[in-house]
């Protein structure tokens, strides 16, 4: 069995969600799909984009390493490539988050954030 990728969504820092949801909604044509006041994801057909809330100090910069979710069908075969490959630790799996997925990551070399996850 093998794991099937879907897609990559981005997740971009923000310092004031409704402002930037509202021109993404104007100027790029997207539509939302869900916020709250640190977080907000959006579509135009097969892109999403995913915006997170930053504080912008020295603990929580906006700028810096970002974050990428790739989804995925079968996250399993997935994750025990990544453990096997020394990538991450077995204590990395997250299941059945409140957010009803299954997930994992970890970082580049960059302090980039990877995430595979899979919706349940």
């Amino acid at each position: 069995m093998k794991t099937d990728f879907l897609e990559i969504s981005p997740v971009l820092p923000s310092q004031d969600i409704d402002r930037d949801v509202e021109w993404y909604e104007k100027q790029v044509g997207f539509k939302l799909l869900h916020k709250d006041n640190m977080y907000a994801v959006l579509r135009r057909e097969n892109l999403c984009i995913h915006l997170q809330w930053h504080a912008d100090t020295v603990d929580d910069p906006l700028l810096g390493g970002s974050v990428i979710k790739i989804f995925v069908k079968n996250l399993m075969p997935i994750f025990e490539e990544m453990v096997e490959r020394g990538t991450i630790k077995k204590e990395k799996l997250k299941l059945n988050t409140a957010w009803k997925t299954n997930e994992f990551g970890f970082y580049d070399l960059n302090n980039n954030s990877v995430f595979f996850v899979e919706d349940i």
